[in-house]
Order: C-alpha cells, then sequence, then structure tokens
C-alpha cells in the first residue's frame, strides 16, 4: 500500500463523525468482509464515530455475523466520509449515494480500470480486500477484535479459493496469521461456506451434464431463462455458484457460464492460465486477471465473447 494514500486515508477517518461503507452489488464473502471488517476497526479504534454499511442483500453469505446492511438516512451523506470497497467501478457500487458525499475514499484489489476517489489503496496483487485491509490494520497498529477478525478471515478464504489461487503469497499467509491470532472459528466459516444440502448436490450433478466445449476446449455452460425458472434458484446461485464445476476438468484452462436473467446474461469468466480480463473489460466488465464477469445483452454477444476466449488460445496445441 502506498504510504501517502494510507496516511491520506487514516487522516480522513479521523477527520469524519460519519463513515459510510459501500461496496459492489450482489456481494461475496470479500465485500462483505470488507464492509463488516472495517466497520468493526473503525468502531473499535475511534469510539463515537458513526459508521454505517449499506448496499443490496448479502444473499448466500447471510450467514455473516453483522451482514444485515444499515438504514441509512439521505441526511447522513452531505457530511459524511464514503469508502468505496472491493469495487473496480463507478456502474458495481451497491447504492450511489456515495456520489453526495463530502469525502471519498476507496480500498480494492481489483485489476484497476480507473480512479473513482480521490483517495485510493488499490492492491491488484492482493487475494483480497479484506488481506488490503488486514494489512491496514496490521501496519497501523490498530486493535482488531474478533468480529473483525472473522470477517476479513472469511472475505481472504473466498477470494483466495481456500488459498489454492495463484494470488495467494506469503503476505496472504502472515495476514491469515494475523487474524487467526484472534477467536476465530474455522469450522464454522468453512461449514457455511462449503456445506451442501442435497437438493444442491443434484444441481451441480445436473450443470455438470450441462458442461460443452469449443474446438479448443474452452469450457461452458449456457442457462436461459426458462432453464433459470425450472431451477427454482436464484440467478447468483446459477451464475457465480455454478461456474466452478468446470474448474477441475483435465485440459480446460479456461471455463465461462452464462445465465439469462431480466437483467441480461450474466458471464462468469475463469482461467487456471490466461489473463481473461481483457476479454470481460471489452464488453463492459472487469474483475481480475483469472476470475472475471460482465453483463451482456444476449445471447449472440455470449457467443461473440465465447469467440473471444477462445481466440487467447491460439498459437497453443489443441
Amino acid at each position: 500500500m502506498g504510504v501517502s494514500c494510507l496516511k491520506q486515508l487514516m487522516a480522513l477517518i479521523e477527520a469524519h463523525d460519519t463513515i459510510i461503507l459501500h461496496r459492489h452489488s450482489n456481494p461475496d464473502g470479500d465485500a462483505l468482509g470488507s464492509q463488516i471488517g472495517l466497520k468493526q476497526i473503525i468502531l473499535e479504534n475511534f469510539p463515537g464515530k458513526q459508521v454505517y454499511m449499506t448496499g443490496d442483500e448479502a444473499g448466500r453469505y447471510a450467514f455473516m455475523a453483522g451482514s444485515v446492511m444499515d438504514e441509512v438516512p439521505d441526511s447522513a451523506f452531505p457530511d459524511a466520509l464514503c469508502i468505496i470497497l472491493d469495487t473496480s467501478a463507478p456502474h458495481l457500487i451497491s447504492d450511489d449515494r456515495y456520489r453526495q458525499a463530502k469525502a471519498l475514499a476507496r480500498i480494492d484489489h481489483h485489476l484497476f480500470c480507473g480512479q473513482i476517489a480521490p483517495v485510493e489503496i488499490v492492491d491488484s496483487q492482493c487475494e483480497s480486500c479484506c488481506g488490503l485491509i488486514t494489512l491496514l490494520c496490521m501496519e497501523n497498529g490498530l486493535r482488531l477484535n474478533d468480529a473483525a477478525a472473522t470477517a476479513l478471515y472469511t472475505g481472504m478464504v473466498t477470494d483466495s479459493g481456500r488459498f489454492r489461487y495463484d494470488s495467494t503469497n506469503a503476505r496472504t499467509m502472515r495476514c491469515a496469521a494475523f487474524l487467526l491470532e484472534h477467536k476465530v472459528d474455522t469450522n464454522e466459516i468453512y461449514r457455511n461456506l462449503y456445506a451442501s444440502d442435497f437438493d444442491q448436490l443434484q444441481l451441480r450433478a445436473r450443470y455438470t451434464l450441462k458442461i460443452r466445449f469449443t474446438p479448443r476446449r474452452v469450457a461452458y455452460i449456457y442457462t436461459t431463462a426458462e432453464e433459470l425458472a425450472q431451477t427454482g434458484a436464484d440467478e447468483f446461485t446459477i451464475s457465480r455458484g455454478m461456474v466452478n464445476v468446470m474448474s477441475d476438468i483435465r485440459g480446460v484452462d479456461i471455463w465461462v457460464n452464462f445465465t439469462e436473467t431480466q437483467r441480461g446474461v450474466l458471464c462468469e469468466l475463469r482461467s487456471s492460465r490466461y489473463n481473461i480480463n481483457p476479454v470481460a473489460v471489452k464488453y463492459g466488465g472487469g474483475g481480475h486477471a483469472k476470475a472475471s464477469g460482465a453483463t451482456l445483452p444476449d445471447r449472440e454477444t455470449a457467443m461473440a465473447m465465447l469467440e473471444d476466449l477462445e481466440a487467447l488460445t491460439e498459437g497453443e496445441p489443441s
């Protein structure tokens, strides 16, 4: 983290009595963990401040303690510091009232797509936004309570794929060790994250049978709006929840899950080898080098994206 930006962020926190924490819509464990963790850190170290979390509902991550969003009145924004967490582009931010804030900052670990706030701490080499907040805590000697440690650890686990993804490094492990010095029930975290009901296992089996391949072994699943309705599951469960049924297929280095919704075709792009982020950005999305997303207008555009993903493997033996 840049020392000057870090000092500016700490100065902003100290200078504002009202702090509102935003993150991206359809939150994952890292987005929620960042909000919950930073809220607890601020309350622990700066008594008397009013700290809010805002955004859409937690969805499948509602098991996280403190994940219910606060009711934030419009009147809170004009004198507030808003901090945008785990978000690479303005259109992804849940609750656009941040534009009314007196001061604005951002903490993020996605590939840089453009400046959102005057003060920004962005490190795309970090495995998670929760990891960045943990570093902020460690490097400033801030007190950390058990609730913050649990939320931040949960976010690190989810965005690092249980410390499997190649963004995991020695710094990741130092941060995890720091968090585990507190009372963190890892068994409870993993049980909530990875335990499956029998109907979920059946759904994954059905989606395994839906996998198709391009000539160069890009794996993909396409779910129509009618098929989505027939599952009885929400779009998040199908879109992000089913993408990694393709993740461990031998010979598959790129995989993508397309899901038709009322908002368009949700696309979850993943790779174990190639930088698929430019393809996501080309279609109005973003994210990380090997895990990105986008929303497309129709199936035709989705198939064009698939061709672009196929092109990434050109020059490689098929």
